[in-house]
């Protein structure tokens, strides 16, 4: 048992790690001028979409519900944000406070709409769940498509029809349907996003070494056997549901905060698929590996620019490459061997030349 707890602290703490040394490495060449300001430019949104992840990597890898609306979940936060962060940014100008205020409040909402959606979700199972959850995402960008908010002395005005917004003097439009929401304030830092990766880490890694982890976990491998020592199935996928949502709305409305211009294309259905193989990817309950494999493929796209019509090709290859080494024992053991075999070669290479 104290093994057991040694390799869980393990865990925890290198991953914590992992993510500090990295952000001091990528500060250290942010400052010095040797990252690009395309790889500076990636910074916040990888850290977003490792907080998605992490928060999908609980629903999926934990919880063992297939969530497909995680997209969806982001883009709650990420309107909510800009939105709350329009409305506040006479009477807060301060871009930090204004940034922490904007998280909380996409974290609140999309939690809310988690709990919402979950209620008649959550009792489906399997592909059915996926469906549903993949519809949610499908709703909330068509929803956000036809959405028209602004703002003037009066407060709040909402519209579903647009160029009916009847604003006062000083009033502006917050957001503009299918153009999404423009001249937003640029308040996210790289500094914010590690932190939100840290807490992400924190609230995840505390729910699952929890007593209502360990009963999210039991009502994965059997629910009938949860059901009959008494644990109430119906809340503990809640918890984790909800906690996967409230994740994503933040990292969303971090995202926002991060380009002068957000329209709901940049949540649709592609952006939850990519954010289910990070997590595939990473390993299933694996936090850290969501963190690495989240990183190298948000990267690597850049990294194969150059080589144009190719790049996306080649990306696949490595894609597929990645998902058969990662989830495949006997290919593990084959690339070991070869390692092996090839350091064994050049040592008796090298006692045969002296």
């Amino acid at each position: 048992m104290k093994t057991i707890f040694d390799k869980k602290h393990i865990s925890r703490t290198t991953t914590y790690l992992l993510v500090i040394v990295a952000y001091i490495v990528l500060t250290i060449l942010q400052k010095t001028g040797n990252l690009g300001s395309l790889f500076s430019g990636l910074l916040v949104p990888v850290c977003c979409f490792i907080v998605a992840g992490i928060g999908l990597n609980l629903n999926v890898g934990i919880s063992g519900e297939l969530n497909l609306g995680q997209a969806g979940f982001m883009s709650v936060g990420g309107f909510t944000g800009v939105i709350v962060s329009g409305a506040l940014s006479t009477m807060i100008p301060n871009g930090i406070i204004r940034l922490i205020i904007v998280i909380i409040c996409g974290a609140i909402v999309a939690g809310i709409f988690g709990y919402l959606i979950g209620i008649p979700v959550l009792k489906l199972q399997g592909d059915y769940l996926a469906i549903v959850t993949l519809a949610f995402g499908q709703i909330i960008m068509s929803l956000i498509n036809n959405l028209y908010i602004g703002i003037d002395k009066n407060g709040f005005q909402v519209s579903f029809i647009n160029n009916t917004l009847e604003l006062g003097e000083g009033g502006r439009v917050l957001l503009s349907g299918p153009m999404g929401a423009n001249g937003i304030d640029r308040i996210a830092t790289f500094t914010a996003g590690i932190i939100l990766v840290l807490v992400a880490l924190a609230i995840v890694y505390n729910l699952m070494y929890s007593r209502n982890g360990r009963a999210i976990m039991a009502t994965r491998d059997n629910r009938i056997a949860a059901e009959s020592i008494g644990i109430h199935v119906a809340n503990t996928k809640m918890l984790a549901f909800v906690t996967s949502a409230s994740l994503a709305g933040a990292a969303g409305a971090l995202y926002g905060m991060n380009f002068s211009t957000l329209m709901p294309l940049n949540f649709d259905f592609n952006s939850s698929i990519l954010i289910l193989v990070y997590v595939v990817l990473g390993g299933l309950g694996n936090m850290k590996g969501t963190i690495i494999s989240t990183a190298i493929l948000m990267v690597l796209p850049e990294l194969l620019r150059s080589l144009q019509n190719y790049r996306m090709i080649i990306y696949a290859i490595i894609l597929i490459l990645i998902m058969l080494v990662s989830n495949n024992a006997t290919a593990k053991e084959k690339i070991s061997g070869l390692f092996k075999f090839l350091k064994k070669n050049k040592a008796e290479g090298v006692e045969a030349n002296e």
